[in-house]
């Protein structure tokens, strides 16, 4: 296929890249894993140090590479993950890896290098127009878009692609679906990553020629996705296995565990953090007087074992289940650590209630600002793994009905019609 167009998901947990060509035609790149070959690279890094001070050499693997590197027992590495996440944070300006410093842009121009390796002259073609996607509002407590928006371009031009032009990913995920389309249509898009769900409100239209001519009416976001859902089992059926709500007792009084413990398991690779001789001695002195000294146990033996993502792994396919069945069990055991626990799908959407409030209210966001009513919206395209669960669909059910719910690609429909998106950019 010859490039025409390329269209770029830098995603908070997977990454893709997408290729257009004159025709319209569409090619997600793949890449090699343990697997086979997959269309979504992990966005991840590993980095590890060859060699002895001062004259040691700093080695780095991202994707699927950098996930098997940090899974191994042999060597001392740093894992980064989620870099996206602290894209729109001020506090955030750089870290150190190995003596060596890093600010967020050269992380992210570090990873997407790894990205775009083995198909770098493909992507990297003079004239060739570039989409890279963002999030309608970036993740963070105080997130500052501005930041975050040149931050990424910087990092884009640090990894050789100065000419990448920034699209929101609902708006990418919304040309994919209407590249079909044979009337004009008013459509609300609700693409749901890792971190972040958006939504945009989009009237497309096709002019003389049959070309098509996408509209923006409105734009919201909310910083809740596939990971604040995760959290949320691990919070509920996995922390007070380790601890959570538990006591113990100073002198005379009987006080709580500390919080931050368990707080660190929103992100699993945040667990590493915890395993430092400081944390690890107090976690040991907190057991010794603790109301359950037995959890407390398994949870030093769960951070000195780094249980972190096969937990993870195990949550999530928990959380799968619960799109198709009514009931799963997470059976966990591993590193002699053993967590078991049964949850309906009831107690799942009872968990993430606060967080569906929340999407919900962006999605208003979205309608109040494009002016239109619910029987104004033609079609919803929904997209990304948190489009399957089941509460999340029914929020869209019940107000657009089921008849007008689409769905694509939970993986490739934001690269994909990024793709599109720059073709149609550089036509005009």
């Amino acid at each position: 296929m010859m490039t025409h167009a390329i269209g770029i998901d830098f995603g908070t947990t997977n990454s893709t890249v997408a290729i257009a060509d004159q025709h319209g035609r569409v090619e997600n790149i793949s890449w090699p894993s343990a697997e086979g070959p997959s269309e979504v690279f992990r966005t991840a890094l590993t980095f590890w140090s060859e060699g002895r001070m001062p004259k040691a050499t700093l080695r780095h693997v991202g994707g699927p590479d950098a996930l098997q590197r940090a899974l191994s027992p042999d060597g001392h590495h740093r894992f980064v993950q989620s870099i996206k996440t602290y894209v729109a944070t001020a506090s955030f300006t750089e870290t150190r890896l190995f003596g060596k410093r890093f600010t967020i842009e050269a992380l992210i121009a570090t990873f997407l290098n790894h990205l775009l390796a083995q198909d770098r002259d493909r992507v990297i073609t003079p004239n060739v127009p570039i989409v890279g996607g963002r999030p309608v509002v970036f993740a963070g407590g105080r997130p500052d878009e501005a930041l975050a928006v040149k931050r990424l371009q910087s990092a884009y031009a640090e990894a050789g692609l100065p000419q990448v032009d920034l699209a929101y990913e609902p708006l990418g995920a919304a040309y994919w679906y209407a590249r079909n389309l044979k009337r004009d249509e008013t459509v609300l898009v609700a693409d749901f990553g890792g971190g972040t769900s958006d939504f945009s409100v989009i009237r497309f239209t096709r002019d003389a020629a049959g070309r098509l001519e996408g509209t923006p009416l409105a734009h919201s976001g909310v910083g809740i996705a596939g990971d604040t859902f995760d959290y949320r089992l691990v919070d509920h059926l996995v922390s007070p296995q380790l601890g959570k709500n538990s006591h113990y007792r100073s002198f005379d009084k009987l006080l709580p565990f500390p919080a931050y413990v368990h707080a660190a398991f929103a992100q699993w690779h945040q667990l590493s953090w915890l395993k430092t001789s400081k944390v690890m001695a107090e976690l040991k002195s907190l057991a010794a007087s603790s109301d359950v000294p037995e959890r407390i146990e398994a949870l030093m033996t769960f951070l000195d074992m780094d249980l972190g993502f096969e937990l993870y792994r195990a949550i999530s396919a928990v959380k799968m289940r619960l799109s198709s069945e009514e009931q799963a069990e997470l059976d966990f055991n591993s590193g002699g650590v053993t967590l078991r626990a049964k949850v309906t799908r009831r107690d799942f959407e009872r968990f993430i209630a606060p967080d569906l409030a929340r999407i919900s209210a962006a999605t208003d966001e979205a309608m109040v600002a494009s002016g239109l009513g619910t029987d104004d919206i033609d079609a919803v395209f929904m997209t990304g793994g948190t489009s399957y669960v089941p509460a999340v669909r029914r929020l869209f059910e019940d107000r657009f009905g089921p008849e007008r719910l689409h769905t694509g690609n939970a993986f490739q429909s934001v690269a994909s019609g990024l793709a599109l998106l720059a073709a149609d950019r550089a036509r005009r």
